[in-house]
């Protein structure tokens, strides 16, 4: 029971049924009422709105993807308009600029240049193993904000509920990914709050060995069929891989 109320993709919040609570010993785990799932919309919504600045809006919606993920997406689907600009552009950018310091848990895969040699054990570290969609970025490009070095996280994982609240991809196929080269922010690299490799960016051969590395992995790990979008990459590097892989893989950059 407790493990179920803790697992995003399971959890229903106040909306487990009475004999739902019974059958998966939910007695006293949450409080009697049973609240349905547009009650729990309303009332999320309601305090979306009490909120006057954006951030506090994107905060309060990833906070409620990591613990109720068939809410969060409910709420998404049905209030397109209004939390799109929340989940995405252009609130997106700003805790991409902040996102170690608001760093609570962490969503999808961070694989830095510590990761060489190993990146296809990492790819297993993941527990879904049907996965069809990757968003990828290295950070170089985030938006117009340039350089966000390994805060650009938030990028795939936001363009990720896209693809679940608007194409209908299973959230269980999606998987986020940084790649962690380093970065050539000066105010991110004196941050003691960044979350990234303190470092210069890695360029040429080292980075062109990760980046096939990582490509090669993919494809042996989740088969040929999945799909690969770089997301924000410098344009040096983006129209490079789109060359390099669109033979092999399954890739598209909406970028360039």
């Amino acid at each position: 029971g407790y493990t179920l109320i803790r697992d995003p993709r399971h959890n229903k919040g106040l909306a487990f049924t009475e004999r739902e609570r019974d059958a998966h010993y939910l007695r006293g785990l949450l409080p009697p009422i049973v609240l349905s799932q547009e009650l729990q919309e309303k009332r999320i919504m309601h305090m979306l709105r009490q909120y006057k600045v954006p951030l506090q809006r994107y905060m309060a919606m990833m906070d409620l993807q990591e613990r109720n993920e068939r809410l969060f997406y409910k709420l998404l689907i049905d209030n397109v308009e209004e939390l799109l600009p929340v989940v995405y552009t252009p609130t997106v950018g700003e805790a991409c600029q902040k996102y170690g310091s608001i760093f609570r848990r962490p969503q999808g895969l961070y694989i830095s240049l510590k990761e060489k040699g190993k990146i296809l054990e990492v790819l297993k570290n993941w527990p879904e193993r049907s996965v069809q969609v990757i968003v990828v970025t290295d950070g170089e490009r985030i938006l117009g904000l340039g350089d966000l070095g390994c805060q650009g996280m938030g990028i795939p994982v936001g363009k990720l509920s896209l693809y679940t609240a608007l194409g209908g991809v299973r959230p269980s196929a999606c998987l986020p990914i940084t790649i962690d080269v380093g970065t050539n922010n000066e105010k991110l690299l004196n941050d003691e709050f960044y979350i990234g490799l303190r470092q210069r960016r890695a360029t040429g051969q080292e980075y062109a060995e990760l980046l096939h590395e990582f490509m090669s992995a993919v494809k042996q790990n989740y088969g040929e069929k999945v799909l690969i979008q770089f997301e924000d990459f410098a344009n040096h590097n983006a129209f490079e891989l789109l060359a390099r892989y669109s033979s092999s893989h399954l890739v598209f950059n909406d970028d360039i």
